[in-house]
């Protein structure tokens, strides 16, 4: 019988084990034959030496991770568990050049998976990106850190964030107020992005004095967007036409990343979606990249996840079926055609 006791002393014991203690459950859980125990700044591991051993080891690179990162993902513990490198798995080639931008309080911001390290690069090589993934892979959340570091490094002089104004399920010509009032609740998450990454007297200021703006697609139209980092965020609900409109706006010293995610486009059955034919039409030109997310970029809560990876089964189920559906229909038509033939 073997028994460890580790010292956590200058870590958050929250951030370390989660809320409710879920990433400690998650190591109990993967070491079963021994018992784990934490009590203040201490965590003590009991059980034969082969299993309190290999817990240890563990324990410590969710430490090691904790204190390089600044902060420890219940989804970056489960890769841990699951025999993943945490410098390879979720941020690549390392993790010192990752930070975007310090928020207010010294809040690092910065890539959390690879696939989001991918879309700073692309940006960083490229004046057009095109990022396109599922829900909470941080797509919008990077592409505004990226336009607030160039920002402040006086790369450009402001800061341009759109969407279509396209009703989610509801109406909003029913919420009360004027046009920015009914258009504002829709172009929040761009607000709550940027409250993040600027303290809010700054984030006034700014605009205030238009070097930040945030609206609609439709007040693009017309202008030439110059020395500005442009993000067109939902792009999934413009049409094929607003999409073209905002890419020729562009000025010579202009950035531009487009974001979206075409498993929610909520146009018209009738209507194309723009982001759908624009990364088809624009896949091979020189200056312009396409980044992909997947559900293994999400970091929101850890059912986020799986929650996609289940809308993507019932999706491949029903393009199945309905794929048979086509097959069986046209063999019936066929056979009715032979039959009609055999009979004449």
């Amino acid at each position: 019988m073997s028994e460890i006791i580790l010292t956590i002393a200058g870590i958050d014991p929250v951030a370390l084990y989660g809320e409710n203690n879920v990433k400690l459950n998650l190591l109990r859980s993967a070491f079963p034959e021994i018992r784990i125990t934490s009590r203040g700044d201490q965590l003590k591991l009991v059980g034969e030496k082969k299993f309190t051993q290999k817990a240890k080891s563990m324990f410590e690179k969710m430490v090691r991770v904790l204190r390089e990162q600044e902060e420890l993902s219940v989804q970056t513990v489960e890769d841990l568990l699951n025999g993943g490198n945490p410098e390879e798995t979720r941020l690549g080639n390392g993790h010192g050049n990752n930070t975007l931008v310090h928020g207010p309080g010294g809040k690092v911001i910065k890539a959390k998976t690879r696939n989001q390290k991918k879309l700073i690069e692309a940006s960083e090589t490229n004046d057009i990106v095109f990022a396109i993934g599922p829900a909470g892979t941080g797509k919008t959340y990077t592409a505004v850190a990226l336009a607030v570091r160039a920002l402040k490094n006086r790369l450009v002089k402001k800061i341009i964030m759109t969407r279509p104004a396209v009703e989610a399920g509801e109406n909003l010509g029913f919420l009360p107020g004027d046009l920015k009032d009914k258009v504002d609740p829709y172009l929040r998450p761009l607000y709550d992005a940027l409250n993040d990454m600027l303290p809010s007297d700054k984030l006034q200021h700014f605009m205030q004095t238009r070097v930040i703006e945030v609206a609609p697609i439709a007040f693009m139209r017309g202008r030439t967007l110059d020395n500005a980092f442009v993000i067109m965020d939902e792009a999934q609900n413009s049409t094929p036409m607003q999409l073209k409109m905002f890419l020729t706006r562009l000025g010579p010293s202009a950035k531009a990343i487009i974001t979206g995610d075409l498993s929610q486009i909520d146009l018209p059955h009738s209507v194309k979606s723009g982001l759908r034919h624009g990364i088809n039409v624009m896949r091979d030109i020189d200056g312009i990249a396409i980044v992909q997310l997947t559900a293994d970029d999400v970091v929101r809560h850890r059912l986020v996840k799986e929650i996609i990876l289940a809308y993507e089964r019932d999706s491949e189920i029903r393009k199945a079926r309905r794929e048979a559906e086509r097959q069986a229909a046209e063999k019936k038509e066929l056979e009715e055609r032979k039959k009609q033939t055999e009979e004449e």
